[in-house]
């Protein structure tokens, strides 16, 4: 099995599609390589593209203060997204590109062997939990997929774009943190 580093440096030299002709910087996850929780966004940002680092740039901050208002360390945590690679102008991740990273997300997972996977947003969900997922009727909805439990909530950042949403998000995390501390 390889290591996490080792899979970081197959993702750095990874041209299964056309993204990686296009990236600043290969995005491949951070935190805790232990950790119990795990975050799995659709794909990386401006700001992460240039830094190399998941959810650094406004919706990472808005995650940050979540992660604190429910007492949830965001050093004890994992976050990665299904993209390794930043999409042209933010634009959905295509299927063909979901495809070929998924192998690589597959082995952070297996590395990681969290007790829950959080997705954020909705193609996450509908790509880790079930294709017909509704973000606006199931977040916050526990399910067990194999050995993990799995949600999703809103993406932080349909959550600057409608604040209305910002409760729901605050209430899904507490269950998280709850469902997690239950675990142990």
């Amino acid at each position: 099995m390889k290591t996490l580093e080792e899979l970081k440096t197959a993702c750095e030299n990874c041209t299964a599609c056309p993204l990686h002709s296009t990236r600043t910087n290969c995005v491949f996850g951070d935190g805790n390589p232990n950790a119990r929780l795990m975050f799995v966004g659709e794909a990386p940002g401006e700001k992460e593209d240039l830094s190399g680092i998941p959810f650094v740039g406004a919706a990472g901050q808005l995650l940050d203060l979540y992660l604190d208002a429910v007492g949830i360390d965001r050093r004890d945590v994992y976050i990665a997204n299904i993209l390794k690679c930043r999409p042209p102008r933010n634009r959905d991740p295509l299927p063909e590109e979901q495809d070929a990273c998924m192998v690589h997300l597959r082995e952070q997972v297996k590395m990681i062997r969290p007790k829950m996977i959080v997705c954020l947003g909705r193609i996450s969900a509908m790509r880790l939990i079930s294709p017909d997922y509704r973000i606006t009727k199931e977040h916050g909805q526990i399910v067990k997929k194999g050995s993990f439990l799995m949600t999703a909530v809103y993406h932080p950042s349909a959550l600057l774009r409608d604040p209305s949403k910002k409760e729901a998000m605050y209430i899904d995390m507490k269950n998280i943190k709850s469902t997690l501390e239950s675990l142990e």
